[in-house]
């Protein structure tokens, strides 16, 4: 049993983590559709954690990413999956607390990086990899998710701005109830499976299961896991991102909703572990950039971009100095 203690002390570590995640995060599939009253706050929350829920389950290919194709699963023990896990905690608290939405995926590999190079050294992770799978996407998706979201509302303002205003509200009401599915759907099939990767890097580094393969029951676990955090909901970081960043109508956030999670699918399908963060917040700046530039909180954008830049690096440092504290402890 206490060969085992380890692993028991990753999961439950993992588990944290992908709660934390939820609610850290919810606002990244609710915050428009909260911001135009289109749901409640209630209803909102509720229709995200069972859409995070299906989406989990969905597929497989970024857990892969996570756990073994940015290092290999013999280069991470257990103590260096704990340490992961542990700064990409505190970071999600820290970030939460000041109500940024910061990238709980970034987070989680900045850890991994950084407790991967104690352990083994600089040549350990993947560096090819960490710069096509996460650094290309980290500059590439929020681009994307900005210019895409200004392209779908000037395409949907060109179609429908000869109607009156009050049956835009109506019609992209209704229309946002799916969009906002979509990214609610999109947000758990990427983000999920970052704790299912470092769960089954686990179990590989444990000696449990010879190859990378994410079992059923570590997909159902993260998949519950990430939608009872959705559900416990993460105002501070809603109020954030449906308020604070700039105004929104129905259009507004069908249109940004639309461009992120189309963002998300797709590099879901290519097993990027992306920052849904960064892209639907790029996506509410573009859609308000769209509109008028003065209508963005460039301020409150700014503390948002810094902490985008700074996630990695700092989770890796972390991660870093609790691997040694952690080591020493051991023995």
């Amino acid at each position: 049993m206490l060969e085992l203690a380890p692993l028991l002390i990753v999961i439950v570590l993992a588990i944290i983590f992908d709660f934390i995640n939820g609610f850290h995060d919810t606002a990244n599939a609710i915050a428009t559709v909260v911001a135009t009253r289109v749901l409640s706050p209630l209803q909102a929350v509720l229709m995200a954690a069972i859409l995070n829920f299906v989406g989990a389950l969905a597929a497989t290919a970024v857990a892969k990413t996570v756990g073994s194709g940015l290092v290999a699963p013999a280069q991470a023990t257990t103590i260096a999956v704990i340490a992961t896990l542990v700064a990409a905690i505190t970071w999600n608290l820290m970030t939460w607390w000041r109500g940024i939405p910061s990238s709980s995926s970034h987070a989680l590999i900045g850890g991994i990086l950084g407790a991967v190079i104690a352990q083994s050294g600089i040549s350990a992770p993947k560096w090819d990899a960490v710069v096509e799978k996460v650094l290309v996407p980290l500059v590439v998706s929020p681009i994307a998710g900005f210019i895409f979201a200004g392209l779908i509302l000037f395409a949907v303002s060109l179609i429908f701005g000869k109607l009156h205003p009050r049956r835009i509200g109506s019609i992209f009401g209704r229309l946002q109830l799916v969009s906002s599915a979509f990214m609610a759907y999109s947000h758990g099939r990427n983000d999920a499976q970052k704790t299912m990767g470092i769960i089954t890097l686990a179990l590989v580094a444990h000696g449990v299961q010879s190859s990378f393969e994410v079992p059923l029951w570590v997909i159902l676990v993260a998949a519950i896991a990430m939608a009872l955090g959705t559900a416990a909901g993460g105002w501070r970081i809603i109020r954030t991102l449906s308020t604070r960043l700039t105004q929104l109508k129905p259009i507004d956030g069908f249109a940004a909703e639309t461009s992120a999670a189309s963002v998300i699918e797709v590099a879901s399908h290519f097993g990027f572990p992306l920052s849904t963060t960064h892209v639907i917040s790029s996506s509410i700046l573009g859609v308000g950039a769209a509109k008028r530039a003065a209508n963005v909180h460039w301020p409150i954008a700014g503390n948002m971009i810094t902490a985008w830049i700074i996630t990695i690096p700092l989770c890796g440092t972390l991660a870093y100095v609790i691997y040694f504290a952690l080591a020493k402890l051991v023995g």
